[in-house]
């Protein structure tokens, strides 16, 4: 009889411990489902260019900071991002010197950052006028 209890004691911390790790797990699952995100890229070389597309292919919004590549590839990773929003049919905004966010259709980027005249850079490689 002794025998009987302890073992429905057992059993029973068994089963708890169970449906504690279950729930727990369940928990984990649902933290890692977001969606919408808002990614922060800092390209290298071009061939990032389509990474952050595919960021934006699949609704996520992307800043990318030129500040790592040299203005001709800015350049070219701008005009590619350029034809990837207006295929997606999204928004892009200059954030800073150098510094732009892009944001699929669905997402609305509102404001200005405004840059102080006597801070301005007089460099040419400021990715143009965009």
């Amino acid at each position: 009889m002794a025998f009987e209890s302890l073992k429905k004691i057992l059993t029973t911390e068994v089963d708890d411990e169970e449906d504690y790790e279950e729930v727990k797990e369940s928990n984990k699952s649902s933290n890692k489902e977001y969606k919408n995100k808002t990614i922060l890229v800092e390209p290298r070389a071009f061939s990032e260019a389509q990474q952050i597309a595919d960021y934006l292919k699949t609704k996520n919004q992307v800043v990318v900071n030129f500040k790592r590549v040299t203005s001709d590839v800015s350049k070219r990773i701008m005009d590619f991002l350029n034809g990837i929003i207006y295929a997606i049919d999204g928004t892009m905004e200059k954030l800073g010197p150098g510094i732009v966010i892009c944001a699929p259709k669905g997402f609305e980027i509102e404001g200005n950052i405004s840059e102080d005249e006597s801070k301005k850079s007089t460099k040419k490689d400021d990715l143009g006028e965009w």
